[in-house]
């Protein structure tokens, strides 16, 4: 982790746009500026947030306070983004960061589908940093800014039906039927999902569930590398979305963490059969070459769902962990 400073200069620089660019794509620079940093390259955060600053936005406007009592007429407005922002600001400088998240949680985890799960994702880069560093100031003004993008893209999905699954994760994800694509973007083709199998769903014991998120997480990242051609950016996610449920996990109550399991499980399939090729493609071992390697790799290529995806691979850093990190770095656009 970073103990350089680096990263709290950036996250302030940061902390001057908004969560947004043009009314819907995310910022994805205060999670790739942590990823960089978590995996020892702190002295290239401020070049690569340089190649990336023509996609920030200016800070939007408030509208209104959010407060105690009318929090939940405020909930999944993302006209409300500064609002929700301005409101866990002050009640993380009020109390301390855990019991935030704590009562928070369980408020926001069934709108962690919104924003096509950055918000959550978010999130968990502001924990992982919290949990490994000091509290600093920017640090604590991060996860203010994640948590507030997630209760201003608040937006829960209900009435799935269950199908037949499997024992593990893996098969689960192979189980899940793809949707008809169609058009539109993560909010439309969500909408298309009706059904998903069943995974882990007698999962009661809170070490069980954090196993089996942690499988769930290894077995999205390694089906990138065979089936991440089906959309190379958002099936990142199906891995990046459960796994920052993983990170945020010992931070929370343990009664806390089979919901995790549970929602983790519904965004990683429904991303799955959201952007599901029509076949697989083998998936060539990447040979001699170490988890740094790979690292810098991702860094060169400089796209930030490819650096999102690497860090998330890091955490395995087994052969088939790092040939889908290989496998964002030859699909995907390299930032310019």
């Amino acid at each position: 982790m970073d103990t350089t400073g680096t990263l709290d200069e950036a996250l302030q620089r940061l902390h001057l746009s908004g969560p947004e660019r043009l009314g819907r794509p995310t910022n994805h620079a205060p999670m790739a500026v942590e990823a960089l940093a978590a995996n020892g390259r702190s002295a290239a955060v401020h070049r690569w947030l340089d190649l990336y600053a023509p996609r920030l936005e200016e800070f939007p406007a408030g509208v209104e306070a959010v407060t105690d009592a009318d929090w939940r007429s405020a909930l999944g407005d993302p006209r409300r983004a500064a609002d929700w922002i301005g409101y866990f600001g002050r009640r993380i400088a009020e109390q301390p960061w855990r019991e935030v998240l704590t009562l928070w949680w369980p408020r926001l985890l069934p709108g962690m589908y919104g924003g096509s799960t950055h918000p959550v994702i978010r999130v968990g880069h502001a924990v992982r940093t919290l949990l490994a560093g000091e509290e600093t100031g920017p640090r604590l003004t991060e996860l203010a800014h994640g948590l507030g993008y997630w209760a201003a893209r608040h937006h829960p999905v209900a009435g799935l039906v269950p199908t037949p699954g499997a024992d593990s994760a893996a098969a689960a994800l192979d189980a899940v039927a793809p949707v008809a694509k169609g058009e539109g973007g993560f909010p439309d083709r969500l909408g298309r999902v009706r059904s998903l199998p069943v995974w882990a769903a007698g999962v009661t014991d809170p070490a069980e569930a954090r196993h089996r998120l942690t499988e769930l997480v290894r077995a999205a990242t390694h089906r990138y590398a065979t089936h991440g051609h089906g959309d190379e950016t958002m099936l990142v996610h199906a891995a990046t979305a459960p796994n920052a449920v993983l990170r945020t996990l010992p931070a929370l109550p343990e009664a806390l963490w089979v919901p995790g399991l549970r929602a983790a499980w519904t965004a990683s399939a429904a991303v799955t059969a959201m952007y599901a090729p029509d076949a697989p493609v083998a998936c060539a071992p990447p040979g001699r070459i170490t988890p740094e390697e790979v690292v810098e790799r991702a860094l060169a290529h400089g796209d930030e769902h490819v650096i999102k995806l690497t860090d998330t691979a890091m955490d395995f850093g087994d052969e088939q962990s790092l040939a889908a990190a290989l496998r964002a770095v030859e699909l995907s656009e390299p930032l310019r």
